[in-house]
């Protein structure tokens, strides 16, 4: 593969996924409470919640839901450098590349019938997958409100999420055209 035909690269990365930003967030954010919970274990009565005193008589326990706490935020802070997925397109094909272990996967662009581009649900809920195949549909995403849905004439359909679409489109698409 030379580099003087690439057409399209973008480059997503795995730190970038709203639901397991959440997730991280939600898990520190429980362990840095329990850490002011067992610096301050009086009872706390409020109005419409009743917090009883810290469970556990040891002085330093809050201390490992503190270091807890700031390890997740710095695996939170790592996740941003770790590639997830590759998207080169060339003449005539798209390679997926994913991270470390997982296989590159090869899209011959002389094999695709339609290709359109459309936007997802609004749900931050939507988990990072590398070649997920469900339901008929092979799914790409990492991040990003939309995505490119190719099909080929085997019936294959192809949903690459994307950051830039409208680029990844143009690209295909061109290349669909002028064949």
């Amino acid at each position: 593969m030379k580099a003087n035909n690439i057409l399209f690269e973008e480059k997503q990365y795995l730190g970038h996924n709203r639901f397991s930003m959440v997730i991280r967030t939600m898990f520190a954010l429980f362990c840095f409470v329990g850490y002011y919970w067992s610096q301050n274990p009086k009872p706390i009565q409020i109005s419409f919640l009743k917090i009883g005193s810290y469970p556990w008589g040891f002085d330093s326990s809050g201390i490992i839901f503190f270091v807890v706490g700031i390890s997740i935020l710095l695996l939170s802070a790592g996740l941003t450098f770790v590639l997830h997925i590759q998207t080169t397109v060339y003449d005539g094909y798209i390679v997926l590349d994913g991270f470390w272990t997982s296989r590159k996967v090869k899209i011959d662009l002389v094999n695709i019938v339609s290709v359109r581009r459309s936007r997802y649900k609004k749900n931050i809920f939507r988990r990072a997958v590398y070649n997920l195949h469900n339901l008929g549909i092979i799914r790409f995403y990492t991040s990003g409100e939309y995505f490119i849905e190719m099909t080929d004439n085997a019936g294959f359909t192809y949903r690459i999420g994307s950051q830039k679409s409208l680029e990844l489109f143009n690209s295909i698409n061109n290349q669909l055209t002028s064949k």
